[in-house]
């Protein structure tokens, strides 16, 4: 079907990391998946192509450019090339927002240039042992000491902090009893502070290059001068930035399941069942005709839903609806090309396995499907 949300400009850009992705990406994509990250210096060629830095203003290095179509275009094109580049998604999509929006002069001019140029990595932590999807119930804590916070707790399913300068930490600075959303705050942790530790590499069932870890921080000096925004105000600053994040989810989603259809395509044309090519049998036809139906109607919801989110206009309410929506029809359609392929299917050599086992974690990440239903029904009254 027909999209119109692009513009030269975007596809001059997709052009451009087009060209990135099949050379410096997909040939070394499968030795990354063993060594379980992607090294430092693809985030540094991204950085000098100008990729990092299209949303940062150009006095530091970057294109200005506030526009997440371009963040949308990345996604689609590793999809098209059978790969993800989910730390430097998270990166862009949902870590640099709150430098953006909430970081001060003094740390623009410390943060801003090494964001853009990929020499400064990047992490969020705000998920805890325990805690899941209730932010609000965090536990790690911070005390104002003089010009300093004083930093403890510990976070887990933290994407990219192996190899991050900088994380975000969501930390609890005061306490009311009558409203847990009050009281959070927004640190950022440097490499090296003193009783910041980072344990083990996570070993997930999917998505092997994006390196997941558990932080734990212990009585870490913070400075003031590393706090983003307000004290206090954290949980609304999450809030501001949360239908991003599942809109990234949603993108990403979509053209993964864009992706799995294709390769099965081309996979049913060629394998052979009974002497002939699985591709002639009507249950084939009919499968790959109904996922392409639905991922076209997925792919509309989100065209709309991004335009959206660029004209500031996309609620929470709809940005749950998508990313429900668009999730689920991943984990359907990823499935039943999965079935297609048989017995090869279930073999890690062929790209259809990894974007079944990184298409489960889709429905839990940046709110699960259940979480996403209760703002759905709380948008409707119930």
């Amino acid at each position: 079907m027909r999209r119109d949300i692009y513009t030269e400009d975007h596809e001059a850009f997709r052009g451009l990391a087009r060209e990135f992705i099949d050379k410096e990406i997909a040939p070394h994509y499968a030795e990354w998946e063993k060594a379980g990250q992607m090294p430092r210096e693809v985030f540094e060629k991204l950085g000098a192509l100008g990729i990092l830095g299209v949303a940062i203003p150009p006095e530091y290095g970057g294109a200005g450019l506030r526009d997440y179509r371009y963040n949308a275009v990345l996604q689609e094109e590793a999809a098209r090339a059978l790969v993800t580049l989910s730390t430097v998604r998270t990166q862009l999509d949902v870590i640099l927002p709150y430098f953006l929006e909430y970081a001060d002069e003094r740390q623009r001019e410390r943060w801003f240039p090494g964001l853009a140029a990929g020499t400064l990595l990047t992490a969020i932590a705000m998920t805890e042992p325990g805690t899941g999807s209730d932010l609000a119930g965090m536990r790690t804590h911070a005390v104002r000491d003089g010009e300093d916070y004083l930093l403890s707790g510990a976070k887990t399913f933290i994407t990219g902090g192996l190899l991050a300068d900088l994380v975000i930490v969501v930390a609890r600075t005061s306490t009311d009893p009558e409203n847990r959303r009050a009281g959070l705050t927004l640190l950022v942790v440097e490499d090296g502070m003193p009783g910041f530790e980072r344990g083990r590499v996570l070993d997930k069932m999917g998505c092997k290059v994006q390196d997941t870890v558990e932080l734990s921080f212990d009585a870490v000096r913070v400075p003031v001068a590393n706090r983003l925004g307000a004290e206090g105000e954290a949980f609304g600053y999450l809030g501001n930035n949360l239908s991003q994040e599942r809109m990234t989810v949603a993108v990403g989603s979509v053209a993964q399941a864009r992706a799995a259809i294709g390769a099965t395509i081309d996979y049913v044309k060629e394998r052979k069942a009974f002497g002939t090519p699985v591709a002639s049998f009507q249950n084939t036809k009919f499968e790959l005709a109904a996922m392409s139906a639905e991922v076209e109607a997925a792919q509309t919801m989100v065209d709309r839903a991004v335009l959206d989110l660029v004209e500031g206009e996309l609620s929470g309410a709809d940005a749950a609806r998508v990313k429900l929506f668009t999730t689920e029809t991943q984990g359907r359609v990823v499935d039943r090309c999965l079935q297609l392929f048989g017995g090869y299917g279930y073999m890690s050599e062929y790209p259809i396995a990894r974007l079944y086992t990184d298409a489960r974690v889709a429905r839990i990440y940046a709110g699960t499907s259940e979480v996403m239903k209760v703002i759905i029904a709380k948008s409707l009254g119930l």
